[in-house]
């Protein structure tokens, strides 16, 4: 195990994220910051609050919870119906979804099945902590905080405060 970013390179990372955010649009106005559960939450409440210290406006902060979206779901049964996997109207905004890691693409794609799903937004957004490579579906993040070309049998794991007790990216 090897830790490649601490708590001071992840805040870093997500200073500079939060500043990408604010440059790219223009200024936060119909921002919608949407943590992908679970550890993409704290990170999007995290980024929002840099942007709050940055431009004193608080940026709605929402959840999706993409788990009847994956593509990995054993369909034994019909899928369940879901009423609203997302907390936060996105009609119109400008969506900018955040998680830890992004791999393969999927989990991304099916955040963006539940905004689409949950209604109309005028543009959506990626912001990830760290990019692994890999993709299989066409999709590359808008924001990054680290690039970490690592191969199939390594594995990223993502450590954070809220959730673990500390902030750390490890790799296996």
């Amino acid at each position: 195990m090897k830790v490649l970013m601490d708590d001071k390179a992840i805040g870093r990372a997500l200073t500079r994220i939060s500043h990408e955010i604010i440059e790219k649009n223009k200024g936060v106005e119909d921002v919608v910051i949407l943590g992908i559960k679970t550890r993409g939450v704290p990170l999007a409440d995290r980024i929002v609050k840099k942007i709050k210290a940055f431009e004193g406006i608080d940026v709605p902060l929402g959840t999706v919870d993409i788990t009847f979206y994956r593509d990995d779901l054993q369909q034994k049964s019909p899928q369940p119906i879901i009423n609203n996997p997302i907390d936060f109207d996105v009609e119109g905004k400008i969506i900018v979804l955040v998680d830890d890691v992004i791999f393969t693409g999927r989990t991304c794609r099916a955040a963006i099945d539940a905004i689409m799903d949950a209604g109309r937004p005028q543009k959506i957004q990626f912001a990830t902590l760290i990019d692994r490579g890999h993709r299989e579906l066409p999709l590359t993040p808008d924001y990054i905080g680290k690039n970490l070309p690592t191969s199939h049998n390594e594995v990223v794991h993502v450590r954070l405060q809220e959730i673990d007790g500390e902030d750390t990216v490890q790799i296996i």
